[in-house]
């Protein structure tokens, strides 16, 4: 297994102090950090909350290569195109098999949902809806230094892979190889994604004002999972509230129903 440590890549002090900038947001703002994590990575979560996690983090998941795709629409270097692009076989895969987005619906079907259902994206939080077509606006609308900042998320993400393959495991009957597939192939794939996106970001923000620029992007991209997360625990923990159009907990389980009723999911 890879460690969760990335590269440092950094060859002037000027860059050295922009990167160690980059990863302070991280270490302060990451997600990892969110009460709805340590639930689930704790064995905290019902089987309804790892449900719910698992459609609405889905939709996020199928967006993130038409984020790529938008970003390659408007790039007129080759070379960021050729290395850019690998991003959304990593999601999509090939014609017939492979790719993130299979490997997420296998944890649906791991959990008892189904793939179908989930893959509709029908009940997904509007709150996640919100935040997540807010990235892909901030993509297809930012400067090209901007987009490629707001995905050194990656810098952040495999000490998270990493402590939900091991909580999920430890905690839940579902937990298998087949079952955590898209954690373990994303701890493979993110240190290339990271050390050219990094690269690229620390190269190309050598101005104060193209630095400035880049941190936000990253500060925004750290409050588009933030908010993920929010929508969900105020819908499926506390206050339990569902919005309309939020999955009520029975829809397109073919699994064991929890047998507590999820508050607002009649309503």
């Amino acid at each position: 297994m890879q460690t969760s440590a990335s590269p440092q890549i950094s060859t002037s002090p000027e860059k050295a102090a922009f990167e160690a900038r980059l990863r302070s947001i991280g270490a302060a703002r990451y997600h990892d950090k969110h009460p709805f994590h340590r639930m689930l990575h704790g064995g905290a979560c019902s089987m309804t909350q790892v449900r719910a996690w698992v459609i609405n983090r889905y939709y996020y998941q199928s967006r993130i290569p038409m984020k790529d795709a938008a970003l390659l629409s408007r790039c007129e270097n080759p070379r960021l195109r050729r290395i850019w692009r690998s991003r959304i076989e990593d999601h999509d895969g090939g014609l017939a098999e492979g790719g993130g987005i299979r490997r997420w619906l296998r944890l649906a079907e791991a959990v008892g949902l189904d793939p179908d259902y989930v893959a509709s994206t029908r009940g997904v939080l509007p709150g996640t809806r919100f935040a997540v077509d807010a990235y892909v606006h901030f993509v297809r609308e930012k400067t090209l230094l901007e987009a490629v900042a707001s995905s050194l998320t990656e810098l952040f993400a495999p000490a998270i892979h990493e402590n939900r393959i091991a909580g999920l495991l430890k905690h839940y009957a579902f937990a298998d190889d087949a079952a955590l597939s898209y954690f373990r192939q994303r701890l493979n794939e993110a240190p290339q994604d990271v050390a050219f996106g990094l690269a690229h970001v620390l190269d190309h923000a050598d101005t104060l004002e193209k630095q400035d620029a880049a941190a936000a992007a990253l500060t925004f991209k750290t409050d588009v999972l933030w908010s993920q997360l929010d929508t969900l625990h105020s819908a499926y923990v506390a206050p339990a509230r569902i919005p309309p159009g939020g999955w009520d907990g029975r829809e397109g389980v073919t699994g064991e129903i929890d047998d507590q009723p999820l508050q607002g999911a009649a309503e």
